[in-house]
């Protein structure tokens, strides 16, 4: 049975990775590596046990540091774990220092690369996570786009072989883990009721480095006259604590990270949700609830263009007028992110090329 080494190593790579491994250990041997780039309890194992993904076969703890570093390190680790496992092929996802690394761990030792989310462009290299994306795109075999306008940025850049619009797998995981998600009591815990409250989330470096931008944000966050629950990356909450800000205002609660099916809970029910993160602009549409993207950009552009979410980039003073005058959905902007049937796609494709019968 052929082998397959997939990489993971941060929260939105364990969500997208749930689906895909159930349909390739059908068929694969997988070989789960783990780089500890994501290692607090709330934003690793949770997923782990909540989504019933396996117990990974190797995990780096890498841990946290600086780009060059962390990237580096992963780099050493996960060679060694390569010429160990001998796969036939890795397995990536997204975006984050783990793909890159495991991209170019595998292409140095000419193990061909499959890149699950691949196509995705902001334009805007000043996010590592743009530099991540492109290079992975570049050095890997199988391009698994989740929308044709990935495929059409990775026509521009000269990519057609081995492009394949599968959908996206977020989209599977959301699917699969909706009922499990509407049976927890999240919503009695922190004593809110559906529809009554706005969803935040915010990590991005752009807007929580410079202590001027993130005190602005979360004065903006504080004026609004609404119920604010913010669910805080451990990487915000130390830099909130390093500025010196603090929550002037009972509307704004901070709250440690929730566990995936939690966050599904809290996206159906949220009145709006702000935030700066990629995974969550789909989960928001997803889940039907209108989004403040606080970028001026974004990857996932049919949201934009399709009224479901609205970008708010550099001027956050501008953030209640935008609440207050959020643009209504186009009624046929469903299944702008395929059929939920990504997962059984990806695993089809690699079967076929895999020589699996």
């Amino acid at each position: 049975m052929p082998k397959i080494a997939t990489i993971v190593g941060a929260r939105p790579q364990f969500i997208k990775c749930a689906p895909v491994s159930r349909e390739i250990r059908k068929y694969f041997t997988e070989i789960l590596i783990h780089t500890g780039q994501h290692y607090d309890k709330n934003m690793s194992q949770t997923f782990f046990d909540e989504l019933s993904i396996p117990e990974p076969d190797y995990n780096l703890e890498i841990g946290s540091g600086n780009h060059g570093y962390q990237t580096g390190k992963m780099l050493i680790k996960i060679e060694k774990v390569l010429l160990d496992v001998k796969p036939d092929l890795v397995l990536i996802y997204g975006d984050t220092n783990s793909t890159l690394a495991g991209a170019l761990a595998a292409v140095k030792l000419h193990i061909p690369v499959a890149h699950v989310e691949a196509g995705l462009r902001s334009f805007n290299r000043k996010m590592p996570e743009e530099i991540n994306r492109i290079v992975a795109d570049k050095l890997s075999k199988y391009l698994f786009v989740p929308t044709q306008t990935a495929v059409n940025n990775l026509a521009k850049e000269g990519h057609t072989e081995g492009v394949y619009n599968v959908g996206d797998v977020m989209y599977d995981s959301f699917l699969f883990n909706m009922q499990k998600a509407a049976k927890l009591d999240i919503l009695d815990k922190l004593n809110i009721k559906p529809k009554k409250y706005i969803l935040a989330t915010i990590h991005r470096p752009q807007n929580t480095d410079d202590p001027g931008i993130l005190k602005e944000l979360f004065g903006a966050l504080q004026n609004l006259n609404e119920l604010i629950i913010f669910p805080i990356h451990p990487r915000t909450r130390n830099l909130i604590k390093k500025f010196g800000i603090t929550a002037k205002y009972e509307n704004l609660k901070l709250i440690d990270p929730v566990s995936y099916l939690e966050m599904i809970q809290m996206e159906k029910n949220a009145q709006v949700i702000i935030t700066d993160s990629g995974g969550v602009q789909k989960e928001a549409y997803f889940a039907g609830a209108p989004c403040i993207v606080l970028r001026g950009e974004t990857e996932w552009v049919e949201l934009v263009e399709n009224g479901w979410a609205v970008l708010l980039g550099g001027h956050f003073d501008g953030l209640s007028a935008e609440l207050n005058s959020l643009p209504a959905p186009k009624a046929d902007s469903i299944g702008l992110y395929g059929d939920g049937k990504a997962s059984e796609k990806i695993s089809g494709i690699l079967m076929k090329n895999l020589n699996v019968r």
